[in-house]
């Protein structure tokens, strides 16, 4: 979050930042709370069931973003980078095509996305991929996130070649896709209350604008990058991609006045809640506790060989040079 909020905070255009607190961590409550008394364009939405169950407990929230006459942008909290004018392109974008549910910049780690950039000649891969929200490679794998954010990162960002990525305007329907940053309209939620049942992603991306006759879109000319997947995350912290990007955007924003004052207001927060730890106020919260399913011992003997064999599987997928350069 501390490369993402200087750019939604900063932009002229937004009038409302909501973060959703779905956490029942102390030190990023405390901090958003600092960064909501210093920026009053800051909202913070609890949890409205008062339960935090990780991405189960996500769908409540959108029973507050049905105001009309209103736009949502809707970014994961590891959204890492955008383009500076991202939320107004964005914005005009949704102004300008009223008739699709969702719009969606391009996102790089999005298995969409990046089978947009494959169809569309930008990124070429070491085979054909198909099209699928939750590919084994494009979705799932570490070792190809990080060969897709390295390519991003070294042949296009630091070379200030972004824009050679534009693919143009791609409708899509009864298709679920990650929902990593998604606009919508506020008259539309309205007309089911912001009622989400079940896994938001699926509902939002593929059921509801099934059900209504409805497509969604991406505007292949704007990109942000999403660091990571729950199946990737690992991989990307060994290797620092965060921290490669976050090494980055310092130097950008060290330069710029619009920008400095910003990320050192997020600093200071985050060196409060690091130094005062022990001290911090316990959420107002319950978490619902995980809980491993039991397994019938006579079972094992029929699932050791499976996981070996996975185990294998994903070693060789891992080795694997997904990217031609």
């Amino acid at each position: 979050m501390q490369y993402l909020i200087p750019y939604v905070v900063a932009s002229e255009i937004v009038d409302r930042y909501d973060l959703w607190l779905n956490t029942i961590n102390k030190q990023d409550i405390v901090f958003f709370k600092i960064l909501a008394k210093k920026y009053p364009k800051i909202n913070l939405v609890w949890q409205p069931d008062g339960v935090i169950n990780g991405n189960k407990s996500i769908n409540a929230f959108y029973k507050d973003c049905i105001e009309e006459n209103t736009i949502y942008f809707k970014l994961d909290d590891d959204i890492i980078w955008m383009e500076p004018d991202l939320i107004e392109k964005m914005v005009k974008f949704r102004i300008d095509n009223p008739n699709y549910f969702l719009v969606s910049p391009l996102v790089i780690n999005n298995a969409l996305s990046t089978y947009l950039l494959q169809v569309k000649g930008k990124l070429s891969l070491n085979k054909y991929y198909k099209s699928s929200a939750s590919h084994e490679i494009l979705w799932k794998s570490g070792k190809f996130a990080s060969d897709l954010h390295n390519w991003f990162f070294s042949n296009y960002l630091v070379k200030d070649k972004v824009s050679e990525l534009y693919v143009g305007s791609h409708p899509m329907g009864m298709t679920r896709f990650s929902i990593n940053a998604i606009l919508w309209f506020g008259d539309e939620m309205k007309k089911f209350s912001g009622v989400v049942p079940g896994d938001d992603e699926e509902f939002m991306s593929c059921i509801y604008p099934t059900i209504n006759g409805l497509s969604n879109c991406w505007n292949g000319d704007a990109i942000v990058s999403h660091f990571a997947f729950f199946t990737q995350r690992e991989r990307l912290d060994k290797e620092a991609i965060l921290e490669k990007y976050g090494d980055f955007l310092k130097k950008e924003w060290d330069a710029s006045v619009k920008y400095q004052g910003i990320y050192k207001d997020i600093l200071d927060a985050m060196k409060y809640v690091d130094v005062h730890k022990e001290e911090l106020e316990v959420p107002p919260y319950q978490a619902i506790a995980k809980t491993k399913k039991k397994r019938e011992k006579f079972l094992m003997k029929c699932i050791l060989p499976y996981y070996i064999c996975k185990y294998y599987l994903e070693s060789l997928i891992e080795k694997q040079n997904y990217i031609e350069t």
